[in-house]
């Protein structure tokens, strides 16, 4: 064996360690970045198409784009209330001990005739829980048909607003406005987008979200 190979052979198992060292450090960036987390129902958890094409997964690839640190973290679950997402926010906050917050829940709610009053004192609690935590929030706002009867459609819209209001949070526009009256944009059901949708509900969400990174 000459010298160049016997250095090379000896050089190689350090080379390994910084290589994973390096790795690890990596690793650990990545782990504190702050984190984005989206307390959603089935219109941000990619329901009837592969989430990796929703606009939460969307969301993080524009974030990387641009270069800011935030690691986005889907917590959204199909069929969710507003009280189902409050009853999982306290593990999720444990969890992932997010800096922002995306609350995009109450579709649900709507859909099933809930009482306004109970679904208002779990959006305000969930705020609150949030900053209680230390992370900010920003309140998606939701609309129902209306075929529930003019009066329950409208004290629901306005919900959102006036909680936004009450609690001094940020919002986020109703995202279905350009989609509903196109039905190449939705599913079968006429109530969830389809994966062709999910570009346009980035791009009408981005604005609001940008400014609060």
């Amino acid at each position: 064996m000459d010298i160049k190979s016997a250095l090379s052979k000896s050089a190689l198992p350090f080379i390994l360690i910084i290589a994973g060292l390096v790795t690890s450090l990596a690793h650990a960036n990545d782990d504190k970045q702050p984190t984005l987390l989206v307390l959603g129902d089935s219109l941000s958890a990619g329901y009837g198409f592969d989430a990796s094409k929703g606009w939460v997964e969307l969301l993080q690839q524009r974030i990387t784009k641009e270069h800011l640190a935030y690691r986005v973290v889907n917590g959204s679950v199909s069929g969710n209330t507003t009280g189902d997402g409050l009853t999982r926010l306290p593990a999720l906050i444990k969890r992932h001990q997010p800096a922002i917050i995306i609350i995009a829940l109450g579709a649900n709610d709507g859909l099933r005739g809930y009482s306004i009053k109970s679904m208002q004192k779990n959006l305000v609690t969930i705020i609150k829980k949030s900053r209680e935590s230390g992370a900010r929030t920003l309140i998606t706002h939701m609309e129902i048909p209306p075929n529930y009867g003019r009066r329950y459609t409208e004290q629901f819209k306005n919900s959102f607003a006036t909680i936004a209001a009450q609690e001094n949070v940020n919002t986020l526009p109703f995202f279905l406005y350009q989609l509903v009256s196109n039905p190449q944009l939705m599913l079968d059901d006429g109530i969830h987008p389809n994966a062709k949708a999910q570009d346009l509900i980035l791009e009408t969400l981005w604005p609001s979200i940008r400014e609060l990174l």
